[in-house]
């Protein structure tokens, strides 16, 4: 039996980012056309308060 040595793995990380933009846009615009801005607004914010959580944690 041949061996086939392991390549290496492709790198797919803007294809998760383009695609975690695209999921985003559908959830806000979907939350936009049901409860209006400012579902949207509060949305954002706490998304954005996860983020900086996250990212304080990551730093240390």
């Amino acid at each position: 039996m041949k061996r086939h040595t392991m390549g290496r793995a492709p790198d797919y990380t803007v294809a998760a980012l383009v695609t975690a933009g695209v999921n985003l846009f559908c959830l806000l615009l979907a939350l936009r056309l049901t409860l209006g801005w400012p579902a949207v607004a509060l949305t954002a914010l706490l998304l954005n308060h996860l983020l900086d959580r996250l990212a304080r944690r990551r730093r240390g």
